[in-house]
């Protein structure tokens, strides 16, 4: 069924795909964040263990209401590690660094979400899609105050 919520299929696709965007920036800094979790060593072990799973279990619930931002537009949402990977702007972690290098690529991957999500508001405010307005608003809030957090543990 055809769908026709007041926004152009034409404005509809090109939120979607930028929401696409977001989505594979989000799993890519979820899985990150979950990897850094498992690993992290060293003096501040317990902090950053438990500061890691609060982080990655809030992306754990973004990225199911940015998936299903995109299926209310009419649109498939992206679903594999290959589509995430051709589409996320953040790179996957490898190796094992320092929690002193884990701090830093996630605050690098905070803000990396905020400017895709950031990049997509002018599509949805010119749309009048206040709801994609409303969930960019909410992760933008999300990941600056998270990347605040991160880089204030560093020196």
């Amino acid at each position: 069924m055809k769908v026709n919520i007041g926004i152009s299929e034409e404005n509809r696709e090109a939120i979607a795909k930028g929401l696409s965007h977001l989505l594979a920036d989000s799993y890519t800094l979820y899985l990150k964040t979950h990897n850094y979790h498992w690993n992290v060593t060293g003096p501040m072990f317990n902090t950053l263990h438990l500061m890691f799973e609060n982080q990655y279990t809030e992306l754990a619930t973004a990225v199911d209401e940015i998936a299903e931002r995109i299926r209310a537009l009419g649109f498939p949402a992206p679903g594999s590690y290959a589509a995430f990977s051709a589409l996320s702007s953040i790179e996957e972690a490898t190796g094992s660094p320092s929690a002193e290098e884990m701090i830093k690529q996630l605050v690098e991957g905070q803000e990396a979400v905020v400017r895709t999500a950031r990049g997509i508001f002018p599509l949805a405010d010119d749309a009048s899609d206040e709801p994609t307005a409303d969930l960019l608003t909410q992760r933008m809030q999300v990941h600056e105050k998270t990347a605040w957090m991160l880089r204030s543990l560093l020196k």
